[in-house]
């Protein structure tokens, strides 16, 4: 099963790039090596300049398939929802019991991927862009028109995915949209602060406690609606 997944192509919104990166050497060069120096730099101080340095490309290679570093960035973490995605698709596909789905759920915000390997980008790189960089995309001048052209699409999708999940456990339940993407923000600003903020979160914050803290504010907050 890993291997097969290992080979999947995410089809990511075509409006994010002038020319497909997977469709040639220098773009899967462009997107693998942009994602990782993105990860090291930080989206501040990376530039085309220093990727094209790094890949042996000119800038103008680069600008042949990304209009900016903001659509670079918005390309990985496109991708990087989209394989979280399929990796719940795959992992709760035997599974019946919507607590059991909301384990998987939690589990992926959490840990990151449960699949980890791919042939054109490198899911534990981009787990780590989404923890750092990831919200610099939304808050933005551009967020709007962004919206309407679909480049979050793919986090919408997740998101769906868990409120479906939510909606199984507590069918009546009137805001399982807001509480599914109020984790899902939540699973990565958490994992920040512990990294970065710490005076933000609890010092006993880690992986499994974050993750029964999510578990907790989910069936809490579905059980006191009914009151």
């Amino acid at each position: 099963m890993e291997r097969i997944i290992a080979k999947t192509k995410i089809d990511v919104n075509k409006n994010l790039f002038l020319k497909d990166p997977i469709s040639s050497d220098i773009g899967c060069s462009i997107v693998k090596e942009g994602a990782k120096l993105i990860d090291e730099l930080g989206l501040e101080n990376f530039t085309f300049k220093k990727l094209s340095q790094k890949i042996d490309v000119s800038e103008a290679a680069i600008y042949r398939y990304f209009d900016n570093k903001h659509m670079l960035l918005l390309y990985l973490t496109g991708w990087y929802w989209a394989w979280l995605e399929i990796n719940f698709v795959y992992a709760t596909a035997n599974l019946a019991s919507a607590d059991a789905k909301l384990d998987v759920g939690l589990d992926l915000m959490v840990n990151g991927p449960i699949f980890k390997k791919n042939e054109f980008l490198d899911p534990v790189c981009l787990y780590k862009i989404i923890i750092n960089e990831s919200f610099k995309v939304y808050y933005t001048k551009s967020v709007d028109e962004e919206h309407k052209k679909g480049f979050f699409t793919d986090v919408y999708k997740f998101g769906d995915r868990i409120s479906e999940v939510i909606s199984e456990i507590s069918p009546s339940y009137q805001f399982p949209v807001t509480l599914a993407f109020t984790v899902v923000e939540s699973s990565i600003l958490q994992a920040f602060n512990v990294q970065h903020l710490p005076e933000m979160t609890d010092n006993v914050l880690n992986v499994q406690k974050r993750k029964e803290f999510f578990r907790q504010l989910i069936i809490n907050t579905v059980h006191n609606g009914h009151q």
